[in-house]
């Protein structure tokens, strides 16, 4: 082969300039970009600010105070890109879910980085992305759902009686975007249909009652689609659709009736991934290509049946079974399965009872067979009165897997 023919092979396999940036190239750009000074998923505004601040310098990245907390905590937004095309993403408007916004910290990273790439240079040439992160500062200051007032922000948007919400509205109303992206994490015990935990869930949610499906709405389905499909490369079978049921007391049915085409992105869990390390990973990946396909309009040709087949979130699910163990106590010895629920579903801490007995056909995300084995209950647990022994449920899960019911038996394993 001449070396004009190698030369026009060798263009034949090069990716044209309008690609999409591939997903393992997106987890590569999400992994390098890791703040790192945000280990955990519970921090509060302070430290969030203080761990991007160093993105901020750069002056692609504008920020601006745009309201204040109840408890006046200065609420801020971050603004990338010139393009023509405007895209509002916020996040932690409750403030015990914070996956969304550790990702949003790894892109201000990437879109502050001064490497070329021209999946950054899509997005700023052809979007405006304003990102309100943290719009609930109160709430994550103790890691809960609600602001000070114990008012879910989400379900204020009628009254806008919290200072949170009017700021919500008031930067929507001024930017006017063209796309919306409403951050969340779920409950870690729903699931995907009957299948197994929920990792991401997705919604473009309904902008009226017959959940009619206009230009708006539309438009937030092909992205839902698209994404979808995207989450497919790493979590297959753990993606679900969110209930659409209108809620007029909900900000994403009210952006996607005011003319944003928006989407939810709830984050749920996975087993071994305790701060949700791995779900923010996915998160900035996926974010990062839900962006990069709104500038290159890859999005359009989403099969929209990519979202519609999803099964919905469902839940009811335990956090864990035992099943076919022989359990000792002082009361006695009996065979029974025993269900549990961790406080802390994600990060699996503070195990409680929560059913024992005949647990055949009972869901939970993980399923323990200790067939043969003998599970003897922690001295510390349960309720002596007047010599007599109870083990209620609620009681801390505290069990020790021993090959007998001896007490003096072998060590099998601990739970937790």
């Amino acid at each position: 082969m001449n070396v004009r023919l190698c030369i026009a092979a060798a263009l034949t396999i090069v990716a044209p300039a309008s690609a999409q940036t591939p997903w393992a190239d997106r987890v590569a750009i999400a992994e390098k970009h890791k703040v790192a000074a945000i280990t955990e998923r519970r921090f509060t505004q302070a430290q969030l600010w203080r761990a991007i601040q160093p993105s901020l310098k750069s002056p692609k990245l504008t920020v601006k105070d745009v309201g204040k907390s109840m408890q006046g905590r200065t609420l801020r937004t971050v603004t990338f890109g010139k393009g023509p095309v405007k895209v509002f993403m916020w996040s932690q408007m409750h403030g015990n879910e914070a996956t969304a916004t550790m990702a949003l910290a790894d892109i201000f990273a990437f879109l502050a980085a001064k490497e070329p790439s021209a999946l950054r240079d899509r997005v700023e040439n052809d979007l405006t992305v304003t990102f309100l992160p943290m719009l609930n500062p109160d709430g994550a200051e103790i890691f809960q759902r609600e602001n000070a007032a114990g008012i879910d922000i989400n379900r204020d948007v009628r009254r806008l009686s919290t200072p949170e919400a009017r700021t919500l509205k008031a930067v929507r109303d001024a930017i006017v975007p063209d796309f919306g992206f409403n951050l969340h994490d779920q409950n870690a015990r729903t699931r995907a249909g009957n299948g197994a935990g929920a990792a991401i869930a997705l919604l473009p949610p309904a902008a009226d009652s017959a959940k009619t499906y206009n230009a708006v709405r539309t438009r937030a389905r092909l992205v839902a689609a698209w994404l979808a499909t995207d989450f497919n490369n790493v979590i297959k079978g753990r993606i679900a659709k969110y209930d659409d049921t209108f809620n007029p007391r909900a900000f994403g049915d009210l952006m996607q009736a005011w003319g944003t085409s928006t989407v939810l992105i709830e984050s749920g869990a996975i087993v071994g991934d305790p701060q949700k390390m791995k779900l923010r990973i996915y998160n900035t990946a996926a974010i990062l290509g839900v962006l990069e396909a709104i500038a290159l309009k890859s999005f359009e040709q989403a099969d929209t049946r990519a979202y519609e087949s999803l099964p919905f979130n469902r839940g009811g699910a335990y956090d864990m079974l035992i099943v076919g163990a022989t359990v000792v106590t002082p009361a006695g010895v009996t065979r029974e399965d025993v269900a549990i629920n961790f406080d802390d579903s994600v990060a699996r801490t503070s195990g409680r009872l929560v059913e024992m007995g005949d647990l055949e056909g009972v869901i939970a995300l993980d399923t323990l067979d200790l067939s043969g084995k003998f599970l003897h209950v922690s001295p510390a647990n349960g309720l002596t009165r007047a010599g007599k022994y109870w083990l209620p449920l609620g009681t801390p899960a505290l069990f020790t897997v021993r090959e007998s019911e001896k007490p003096t038996s072998k060590v099998v394993r601990r739970i937790p």
